[in-house]
């Protein structure tokens, strides 16, 4: 449970005064005689009058649409079953193409082999290149797009392109095996597909033509593949369009004969199309069984988009923007949906770590990034290995760090205001792939308090439910949403009824949507998850979070990471917590002791293991999260049915039948 700790962070006057979130008060205010005092209030505005505030948000944000009709939230009392601005026509690529000057629009970087930048004007034409290609391809609205891609440029028009087509666009980085591909875009039946010729990770290229060949064999819905060379236009690991049936990216581009690209003032219609037309699938992890396809709509995943930006994160036009994200994860969605803010994006591909953790560092002062996004294990990481880039880099022009995959510990804070930088927002966000967007994330004009995400989302009734479904507030409980919002998903991919949709989210408290993590509201209204409810211990009845046993373990200065499960035990359940330790270290009965110890001073002698066994490695996806399911599954010697989700998968085995278990 969270102190009454004074604020690590509070906003200047003047930031204050400048922020987006600001203006949009005072728009409010104006718009319909509200008086708004802080970002607090606003959020009870938002959810008690949600007509209102959406309507107020797609003024504010400038969402271009042919019309947004009259309605704005039908059937709102029903979940699922809302339906948002049901008489509006927009298209979602068009809002991302606002802005067509000399600006740059995508940097890239890929590791330290391959750099390469795109303006706004380059994009755009590219775009409608890229669009016009896809048409003499026959595609159509609601055809899906495949792409097996890195975190390129070219993955960015490639999924405008679709997207202006009104077609769907999912993705999987090529760091997934064949087996991990199949099983989701297998499940959807793509027209098209992208796919790369390899990439660079850690130092080392990896060619993935034999994957593709596999891949393209094994989907016969696949009627063209285009291939995208990573060295970009000058093929410098020569061409690969010369694999049967192929398409070479820049040749579907054709400059020499597209008028579209005879210069930046060219503009073009786009197609409306309804709020509600499916624009990405996204799949769940997939660790316990076949992913889900979650379809998500065009017009509620750009104004959640544009509102978490502009409000959460106060982006601005021209400001640069960088997330740490491949494209199988959502964070790349999400990343992308910057350009609808006017942001320069920062893409960077390959290892965090090569040459070594100051990397992405390295390119944020190049750059002069203002919003870096990364992930709490990343900062556990760079915390471990002991960097300083408050010391070692000019960070001048960062004012936001964001930080997803998994509860950021209040530790981690401490080392972000101390060792990367202390005047900034350490904004720690959650949500998800289920709603391609946030449930709570960061306040700009409000304090941060470590430990602790900021805020709700605007526009979302968060709550936390106890076990009886009753609100619950200095209590951990379940993360609820209790009120439909535009992003939730327009169902699962070949799903009749919507039957499996129903039974993933509204099945714990009906009408309600049960996110599955473990979570608190605290006495600011701040909100601290404590790991995901299906992987929370229950040692004698009493629920415990798995981020309160790694917060105290990391404190350990010879464990690098670890991972808890509840192993079934003489008729109850014991922890057994595993460590991963530095080079050289022994778990020994000192250090043993010492993990104890700090576990039971810190937290609770309930949460102190029962078993410490050392590991060599720690199973994650490829996202990074650890995945303690799968790891208990092993322990119990049930099977793990979707080991192609995981990025290191061989890693499992480490658990198989330990003595230390038995």
């Amino acid at each position: 449970m969270a102190t009454s700790e004074p604020p690590i962070w509070t906003p200047a006057p003047e930031r204050i005064e400048a922020a987006n979130a600001t203006h949009f008060m005072r728009a409010v205010e104006r718009e319909w005689d509200t008086p708004i005092s802080d970002f607090a209030h606003l959020h009870r505005w938002s959810i008690a009058e949600p007509e209102r505030f959406w309507t107020t948000l797609w003024s504010f944000t400038g969402v271009r649409a042919t019309t947004r009709g009259e309605v704005v939230l039908r059937d709102g009392n029903q979940m699922p079953g809302a339906q948002w601005f049901p008489d509006a026509r927009l298209n979602f690529a068009e809002n991302l193409l606002r802005r067509r000057d000399e600006s740059p629009a995508l940097i890239f970087q890929g590791e330290d082999q391959v750099s390469r930048t795109l303006t706004h004007a380059e994009l755009y034409r590219d775009v409608l290149a890229m669009r016009n290609k896809l048409c003499d391809l026959g595609l159509r609205p609601g055809d899906r797009v495949a792409a097996y891609l890195p975190n390129v440029p070219e993955a960015v028009v490639a999924m405008l392109a679709t997207a202006s087509l009104g077609a769907i666009w999912s993705s999987c980085s090529p760091d997934f095996g064949v087996r991990g591909v199949l099983d989701r875009f297998g499940q959807i039946e793509p027209a098209i597909l992208f796919i790369c010729d390899g990439y660079y990770y850690a130092g080392k290229w990896h060619d993935t033509s034999e994957r593709t060949s596999q891949i393209r064999s094994q989907i016969p819905s696949i009627r063209h593949t285009v291939t995208v060379p990573y060295h970009g236009r000058d093929h410098a690991r020569g061409p690969i369009a010369a694999t049967a049936g192929c398409i070479d990216y820049f040749e579907a581009l054709d400059p020499g004969s597209d008028t579209v690209l005879a210069g930046a003032s060219v503009e073009s219609s786009f197609d409306a199309f309804p709020f509600d037309q499916p624009l990405f699938i996204l799949y769940s992890s997939g660790t316990t069984g076949a992913p889900k396809c979650i379809v998500h709509g065009a017009g509620g995943t750009l104004l959640q988009h544009l509102k978490e930006h502009q409000l959460h994160v106060d982006i601005r036009p021209g400001d640069r923007m960088f997330y740490f994200t491949t494209c199988g994860w959502m964070m790349w969605n999400w990343l992308v949906s910057g350009l609808g803010s006017e942001a320069t994006l920062l893409l960077f591909d390959g290892s965090p770590f090569h040459p070594d953790g100051n990397v992405l560092f390295d390119f944020a002062q190049r750059e002069q990034v203002r919003v870096f996004g990364t992930s709490a294990k990343f900062i556990d990481s760079i915390a471990k290995a002991r960097l300083a880039p408050v010391r070692t880099h000019d960070l001048a022009s960062l004012d936001t760090i964001l930080s997803t995959g998994s509860p950021l510990v209040a530790e981690s804070y401490d080392y972000v205001y101390q060792h990367i930088k202390p005047d900034v927002c350490l904004s720690s966000i959650s949500g998800g792939t289920d709603i391609v967007s946030c449930f709570v994330g960061g306040n700009p004009i409000g304090p941060v308090y470590r430990g602790e995400i900021q805020t709700p989302c605007l526009g979302v009734d968060v709550a936390v439910y106890d076990e009886t479904g009753s609100p619950v507030r200095g209590r951990k409980g379940e993360l609820v949403c209790r009120a439909p919002i535009p992003s939730m998903p327009v169902g699962f991919w070949n799903d009749p009824g919507g039957v499996r949709y129903r039974a993933a989210y509204y099945e714990r408290f009906p009408g309600v949507w049960c996110q599955g993590d473990f979570a608190e509201i605290t006495e600011h209204d701040g909100i601290i998850i404590y790991g995901r409810s299906d992987a929370v211990l229950n040692p004698g009845g009493v629920r415990i979070g798995t981020a309160e046993i790694y917060r105290q373990v990391e404190q350990i200065d010879e464990v690098l990471e670890s991972l808890v499960i509840g192993q079934e035990w003489k008729s109850d359940v014991r922890i057994v917590l595993f460590v991963r330790l530095r080079d050289g270290v022994t778990l020994d009965a000192p250090l043993t002791n010492r993990i104890r110890a700090q576990i039971r001073a810190h937290a609770s002698p309930r949460h102190v293991p029962e078993v410490v066994v050392a590991v060599t490695d720690i199973p994650r996806t490829r996202s990074g999260k650890i995945v303690e399911l799968a790891v208990r599954d092993i322990v119990h010697g049930r099977p793990v049915t979707n080991r192609e989700a995981l990025a290191n998968p061989e890693a499992l085995e480490l658990f198989s039948s330990l003595p230390e278990l038995g």
